[in-house]
């Protein structure tokens, strides 16, 4: 069966949107979807580090994404404005990456590839590697779930429970580089974050719990994943950005629906009322 490039292809995105949505509830609830952009971003400069030094290309960006998020925990705190620092940081680390790569002599490399996913050439050692890191991605938000729940929506109470913020922000940032590092094959370094940040967006509305959310967000990723496959073999399109457009328009038509729901409520209520 997984001869199949079309089948490898679909596992692929199936193993990167089950990680990527549960992550990204966590980081839409703590409004830290810039960072997420540059862990992405950094993804470019891991690349071309790894193609320089002749290693996994899997390892390369797992350790600057490590890296970069790490970098981004310390520099929050010292008088830096997010945004600014956030900025700065993820233009940075992908002006670097693609600067890198022009020095690469004797290396061909297909940068459309690394910007934007290649999933229809996945292979299946890539598919193994895509998902041991989801796997590992999940077990590690199933062990710290609650408690990264509560760091994130209450600091304060975390501490006084005994829970240490800062360890738990680690445990994310190690969340997020696993998800760079087997996400870039599948949807590029630019879109890595989309595919975390919009089924977490479109979930929200849809779900009355933190662990709902998660599911829903997951079950989102996964439909934008084979939707955006089998639009990409109707229409000729790329097909990372294609998953992206998919959830794009899941997310469109729920804020619709949320609005007409709202817009109904209201209409019962003052009935209701007069």
């Amino acid at each position: 069966m997984l001869d199949d490039f079309l089948v490898r292809a679909a596992l692929a995105g199936l193993g990167v949107a089950l990680a990527a949505g549960p992550l990204g509830c966590l980081v839409v609830w703590r409004r830290m979807a810039y960072f997420g952009d540059a862990t992405a971003h950094a993804a470019m400069l891991g690349v071309a580090l790894a193609l320089a030094f002749d290693v996994s290309i899997f390892a390369g960006v797992l350790v600057v994404s490590m890296l970069m998020a790490t970098l981004v925990s310390t520099l929050s705190g010292r008088g830096f404005a997010m945004d600014t620092l956030l900025g700065v940081l993820a233009h940075s680390a992908i002006a670097f990456g693609l600067v890198a790569v022009s020095f690469l002599s004797g290396v061909r490399i297909d940068l459309m590839a690394y910007l934007f996913g290649d999933i229809l050439a996945v292979s299946k050692g890539d598919l193994a590697i895509i998902w041991g890191g989801a796997v590992l991605v999940l077990a590690l938000l199933a062990w710290r779930w609650q408690a990264l729940l509560t760091a994130t929506l209450n600091p304060d109470l975390a501490q006084a429970s005994g829970l240490d913020p800062r360890r738990e922000q680690l445990v994310l940032t190690v969340a997020l580089a696993l998800v760079v590092a087997v996400a870039i094959k599948v949807v590029g370094s630019l879109l890595i974050a989309a595919l975390m940040i919009i089924p977490a967006a479109t979930a929200r509305p849809l779900a009355r719990t933190p662990e709902g959310m998660a599911l829903t967000a997951a079950g989102i990723g996964a439909l934008s994943a084979l939707g955006g496959l089998q639009g990409s073999l109707w229409f000729d399109t790329p097909t990372g950005p294609s998953m992206v457009c998919i959830a794009a328009l899941l997310f469109l038509v729920t804020l619709l629906l949320d609005g007409l729901r709202r817009g109904l409520a209201q209409r019962r209520s003052g009935r209701a009322s007069g």
